[in-house]
């Protein structure tokens, strides 16, 4: 379901405590009222995520945030009036009234404001906060388009809100402003150096610190076969030697062999790349070889994702 009809539609479905798969400029989000604890729980139960891996909260606009917040620093308004709506999500210590269901028992919240103007359509419409996560499995690759979605939840979401393909294909920067000092806690399409420059001083990185928010876990955005990143100009000799092997392997790059083409740009393989991970991951595939991705901006959030989809599973 998509316009006008579709976001009354997700706003009556959330408002009697259902789940809603909605479009965001970076992935599609499985949306629950996130003042409501048994809507909440609801996600953790379709998606099987643990209790206390901490959700983001989605805001109509960035002046919601003293409802969640217990306070909101300076460099908090600053980075909103930078980056809102946009793919960036801050972590502040949260309000008293947000129940610990949304924050994983943390005494934190994650809070953004997305930039698909459905969904943002939703927000005002509803006039609260949406808990949305990726609206997939846990732990595996996050959703693009709505037919994803389809394939992972089935009837465990209640509607799917069709907005096409996210146009930027990797989940929000993260930012955490709850200690003071800002650190990056994911990385993603607001870069360090964007933050940066908008701050006026560093930003530290800490990607593999404590887990206070989404995608910090070692095994994250993964298919179900193995992957590896390989270096552009190793392609062509890693599948030789794995052929030799029996291991049957496709292949994401940017040459005519690929098996799954991306773009040979930044912003281009970032879009695609969820995709064409879903598209790779067959059962006649043992294995998933992806060419490293291109330089630029966007390639330290790019190599952050593959490296949590290659790494080693955790025994279920």
């Amino acid at each position: 379901m998509s316009g006008v009809e579709g976001v009354a539609a997700a706003v009556e479905v959330i408002r009697r405590g259902g789940l809603v798969a909605v479009p965001t400029e970076t992935v599609y989000g499985l949306a629950a009222d996130a003042s409501r604890p048994e809507a909440v729980l609801r996600i953790f139960l379709a998606k099987g995520r643990p209790a206390d891996h901490p959700l983001i909260v989605h805001l109509p606009s960035a002046e919601a945030l003293p409802r969640w917040a217990a306070s909101v620093p300076a460099s908090a308004r600053i980075l909103a009036d930078a980056f809102w709506p946009g793919p960036l999500t801050l972590i502040l210590k949260k309000a008293e009234a947000v129940d610990p269901c949304v924050t994983g028992g943390r005494d934190t919240v994650g809070l953004r404001v997305p930039s698909h103007p459905l969904t943002l359509a939703v927000l005002r419409a509803f006039g609260g906060g949406l808990a949305a996560p990726s609206a997939n499995r846990f732990g595996h690759v996050s959703p693009t388009t709505a037919e994803h979605v389809r394939r992972d939840l089935g009837d465990r979401v209640e509607l799917i809100l069709d907005g096409g393909p996210c146009p930027v294909g990797i989940e929000s920067t993260i930012v955490d402003l709850s200690e003071g000092e800002p650190a990056i806690l994911r990385l993603g399409a607001v870069t360090r150096g964007d933050l940066e420059d908008v701050l006026g001083r560093s930003v530290r990185v800490a990607i593999d610190g404590p887990v206070k928010a989404p995608g910090q876990l070692a095994s994250h955005y993964a298919p179900c076969a193995e992957v590896e990143v390989v270096a552009r100009d190793r392609v062509a000799a890693r599948a030789a030697e794995l052929a030799t092997t029996g291991v049957r392997v496709a292949l994401i790059g940017s040459g005519r062999d690929a098996t799954v083409r991306v773009p040979d740009a930044g912003e281009g393989y970032a879009r695609a790349l969820y995709a064409a991970l879903r598209e790779a991951d067959v059962p006649e595939v043992d294995r998933i070889l992806v060419e490293a991705p291109p330089r630029g901006p966007l390639e330290a959030a790019l190599i952050d994702r593959l490296n949590r989809a290659a790494a080693p599973r955790p025994p279920r």
